[in-house]
């Protein structure tokens, strides 16, 4: 008997007592005292187990603090951008403005005292200012997204749709473009981007129009976990599928600008708004030039929310 109790002592004393002091330390961290060290000094083998979950204690405190940095750092070049938005929503056009007015207004006060080459450079000064204007906006855009205004929420994606159907109306009209649409889901989204979205992606299939007049097809359908993949086919010039990756970075053009103008961003835009509500975007690899483009993005559904 006696045996027996020295032999709970020695346990309690050897192994018991260490592990609970090992996992009072452990409990302690995990509650926020992230800066107390773990070491129990006896038995080896809890001695050495003690220094690896410290050592691994003192990694995640590391890199933790490093991404608190890093954290900083980021809020810190967002309001950079913040203030680089203001100066080119504000500082920077007003000058262009003043360009473009004080240039019309020289032609129009001794236009009849300028020869035609005169006449042709003020036509320049004043495209130049406007497209320079028009490259802001879109800049603007692509760096709000995300930022401003983009609570997401669930909502009907035939909501979006219809805005930017109403934006286009002039240009829908004008072409004589056909525009139709299947059944649409709902969605978690922010109404204004995914109206930029569906607008960009209808102005493109207008502008890129063949001989006929265009038309453009929306639909969706589920793929799974709760996820819908939509696609905007159009009867247009089409896109050669190895430019199918390029049309999608910024500033990427595949044509001159006197033929289809614009500044590039468009395509950008719809990727940067598409993966900010976490879907992808491409174009359908079986698509070839001459025979129109199909885009497909995806978006998630409801009980994403």
């Amino acid at each position: 008997m006696g045996v027996l109790i020295l032999l709970g002592v020695i346990v309690r004393h050897v192994v018991l007592r260490p592990v609970a002091e090992l996992t009072s330390q452990v409990r302690a961290v995990a509650q926020g005292d992230f800066d107390r060290s773990l070491k129990v000094d006896r038995p080896a083998e809890l001695s050495e187990l003690s220094g690896h979950i410290d050592a691994m204690r003192r990694r995640i405190l590391a890199q933790w603090r490093a991404s608190e940095e890093q954290a900083q750092e980021l809020r810190r070049s967002n309001g950079e951008l913040e203030q680089f938005a203001y100066v080119a929503s504000h500082d920077l056009q007003e000058p262009l403005r003043k360009v473009a007015s004080f240039t019309q207004m020289l032609e129009q006060r001794y236009g009849d005292q300028l020869d035609d080459k005169a006449k042709q450079y003020i036509t320049f000064a004043v495209d130049g200012a406007k497209r320079m204007q028009l490259l802001i906006n879109d800049l603007l855009d692509f760096s709000r997204v995300g930022r401003v205004g983009a609570e997401k929420v669930p909502l009907d994606s035939a909501l979006p749709l219809a805005d930017a159907l109403h934006n286009l109306a002039v240009r829908v009209e004008e072409s004589g473009a056909d525009v139709s649409h299947g059944p649409l889901p709902e969605v978690v989204g922010n109404r204004t981007q995914l109206t930029q979205l569906f607008q960009n992606l209808i102005s493109n299939a207008i502008k890129f129009r063949a001989d006929e007049p265009p038309t453009v097809r929306i639909e969706a359908r589920e793929t799974g976990d709760d996820m819908w993949e939509f696609s905007c086919l159009d009867n247009g010039i089409g896109i050669e599928e190895k430019y199918a990756d390029k049309v999608f970075l910024i500033f990427q053009r595949l044509h001159t600008r006197d033929r289809y103008p614009g500044t590039g961003i468009g395509l950008a835009l719809c990727r940067k708004i598409v993966e900010y509500h976490g879907g992808r975007i491409w174009l359908d690899s079986q698509e070839r030039e001459g025979h129109g483009t199909t885009v497909r993005w995806t978006l998630p559904g409801r009980s994403h929310g």
